[in-house]
């Protein structure tokens, strides 16, 4: 991916209200953007988080240094983070837990893409979990219904879900870990029948709220379909795009995005209708990801998900866009 578009520019961007790839030209509340989703942003490769970093994306996204210093505080309190270091000059170094944190920020969006891109189809296996936990043992019960959940999982009924992917190992470690695994059942099986329908595509729709879904990826690609058209006129003209612009836009377009990837169970595309807008929101966000860092003015200022933007670069190309 080239960064060096727009090298003779003389026009840098930097007011977000007039930045069609800032979020509406207003500032952030804490609703809208999370400060943890800031921090993790921050991470770099091995999950460590500079101080400094952080607070110098968190001032281009008008959070406030309390608010940093407080969600910081929080990070080392649950045993995520360890410091290194006071201040700005402080660094924030990933406990084990810390690490599967932060690897379980980013993983359901890199699934997401390289499900996009695969060339085999689903094996027409349906994993089933069966679980019949005594109410005495109810958080576990509770934390296992809401792993599988995560997982992407369907309650066929009470006790009983379902997944298109191959889960048993994942679902047995959390069952291991809530000690529960004696109340925990296991099946694969490529016959699967729920309220008389066995067409797999219709028993996708039956289990999950796919029109919904769909809906929610739909209003997301019609609100940020303009920021490519937007960046492709910028770089057309040699302008460039400052952090106040870059940072709060990508962060706002980052967590609408996961609104719509967090209720998502990532289903195998042979189940999912056709065009499945949940693709093109994907499409959309790495075309603008692109595009941004093309034109993006601070280079050498810290960048936001770079852990991303490895995905990004690994992606097969887009068409190019119009210059």
């Amino acid at each position: 991916m080239g960064e060096t578009t727009g090298a003779d520019a003389t026009d840098v961007v930097a007011d977000p209200s007039s930045a069609v790839f800032a979020p509406g030209g207003r500032s952030l509340s804490d609703g809208d953007l999370p400060t943890r989703m800031l921090v993790f942003g921050v991470a770099q490769h091995d999950g460590t988080i500079p101080a400094a970093d952080v607070f110098a994306v968190a001032a281009a996204c008008q959070r406030s240094t309390e608010q940093v210093r407080s969600c910081l505080r929080r990070l080392v309190g649950e045993g995520l983070f360890t410091r290194d270091g006071v201040g700005q000059r402080a660094v924030y170094r990933p406990t084990d837990e810390g690490l599967r944190t932060l690897a379980a920020f980013g993983s359901r969006a890199i699934r997401a893409h390289v499900q996009d891109t695969e060339r085999d189809g689903w094996d027409g296996r349906w994993h089933l979990a069966a679980f019949a936990v005594p109410e005495a043992r109810r958080p576990a019960r509770d934390a296992l219904r809401d792993h599988l959940g995560q997982l992407g999982g369907a309650a066929v009924h009470n006790g009983l879900y379902v997944s298109p992917h191959p889960w048993d190992k994942d679902v047995a470690a959390m069952a291991d870990d809530l000690d529960v695994a004696d109340h925990l059942t296991l099946a694969v099986t490529d016959d699967l029948t729920v309220g008389a329908e066995s067409d797999p595509r219709r028993v996708a729709a039956r289990l999950w709220p796919l029109d919904d879904l769909a809906a929610r990826y739909e209003a997301f690609v019609e609100r940020w379909s303009v920021v490519p058209e937007y960046l492709v006129a910028m770089r057309r003209n040699h302008q460039r795009l400052a952090d106040s612009a870059f940072l709060p836009g990508a962060l706002a377009m980052a967590l609408a995005y996961r609104g719509c990837l967090d209720a998502d169970p990532l289903l195998p595309p042979d189940l999912l209708p056709h065009p499945w807008p949940g693709r093109a929101a994907r499409d959309l966000i790495v075309r603008s990801r692109r595009l941004a860092l093309e034109v993006r003015a601070e280079r050498d200022r810290p960048v936001l998900f770079a852990t991303f933007d490895d995905l990004v670069d690994a992606l097969p190309a887009t068409k190019e866009d119009p210059t």
